[in-house]
């Protein structure tokens, strides 16, 4: 326990001043300590179940999300209380570290409408041919990569093989980000599992290099926001609903009119549903519905 109070007054002295970290790695690895439990004076403790590793390049995301990318990161944060529950549930009922979930908000800031230019889609960022390969269905009327639970799931296990093969938390990150044949090769040319080494020998590409300092700088942000400068969080609530099976043919708009609730709101319930309703060929399909209108739909 004292090696993490000294951590904890590391970041916070950090946080402060801007000093910069000693040369050395400052490191707590996780997979020996199954919970990392850092005390804080104002808020009690916070936990933390992935490695987390101090180091300048750590160090420079927290200042870019403090400062010039502060606006977006805060809305991150706002949105993190609306979905990082529902994200844990899959990750504990898998056996996965509960802060895997902010692998979603740096990937897509919780947003399933998220399209990078490689045209990875969902809080996930899932590229065409890894969605299928892990169970999602993408075709002209839905894409399950854009279904908030379908995708996590499908992440989870994604994630899952990543560290049956990697047995590194910090690599399986940069697996997920650079894809898993591209590391396993860097591993094997380099002799070692080492991110931190991997990136220092210039193996991985720049943006896996910032990857996973981008990972850390935003678990130890959104665990004591008010630490970081970012006090009176306006936070999101989970929106509660129902789940429903309806008929092919279904329009949203039809159910957005008969409910008296604006098209908007069933519509973000059901981002996968690409046109808005479901095509006369499918037999059934199960959608999101308000919580407690379920009986209204059906009738």
């Amino acid at each position: 326990m004292l090696q993490t109070k000294v951590l904890w007054a590391t970041l916070l002295v950090s946080c402060a001043t801007y000093a910069s970290p000693p040369a050395e790695l400052k490191t707590i690895d996780t997979l020996s300590v199954p919970k990392l439990v850092l005390a804080r004076p104002d808020e009690g403790s916070v936990v933390f179940d992935l490695p987390i590793t101090y180091n300048t390049r750590v160090q420079h995301w927290i200042h870019y999300f403090q400062k010039p990318g502060k606006p977006y990161f805060r809305k991150w944060i706002e949105r993190s209380y609306k979905y990082i529950p529902a994200i844990q549930r899959v990750l504990r009922e898998r056996g996965l570290p509960n802060d895997l979930a902010y692998v979603a908000m740096i990937e897509s800031g919780f947003s399933s409408h998220a399209v990078s230019s490689a045209a990875a889609v969902g809080p996930w960022q899932f590229i065409k041919a890894t969605a299928e390969r892990f169970g999602l269905q993408i075709n002209w009327w839905i894409d399950e990569r854009k279904d908030f639970h379908k995708s996590t799931v499908a992440a989870a296990n994604y994630i899952s093989s990543l560290y049956k093969m990697f047995n590194s938390w910090y690599l399986v990150a940069a697996a997920y980000n650079m894809g898993e044949n591209r590391v396993k090769k860097m591993v094997t040319k380099y002799q070692t599992t080492n991110f931190w080494i991997l990136s220092k020998q210039g193996a991985l590409s720049q943006e896996t290099t910032n990857y996973v300092p981008k990972l850390i700088a935003a678990m130890l942000i959104s665990k004591a926001p008010a630490l970081y400068g970012f006090r009176d969080i306006n936070a999101q609530e989970p929106i509660p609903y129902d789940h429903i099976f309806v008929p092919g043919g279904t329009d949203l708009a039809a159910i957005s009119t008969h409910l008296g609730i604006k098209y908007d709101y069933i519509k973000d319930l059901n981002p996968e549903l690409l046109h808005g309703f479901v095509p006369k060929f499918v037999q059934s399909h199960k959608i999101k519905n308000p919580k407690g209108s379920t009986k209204m739909v059906s009738n």
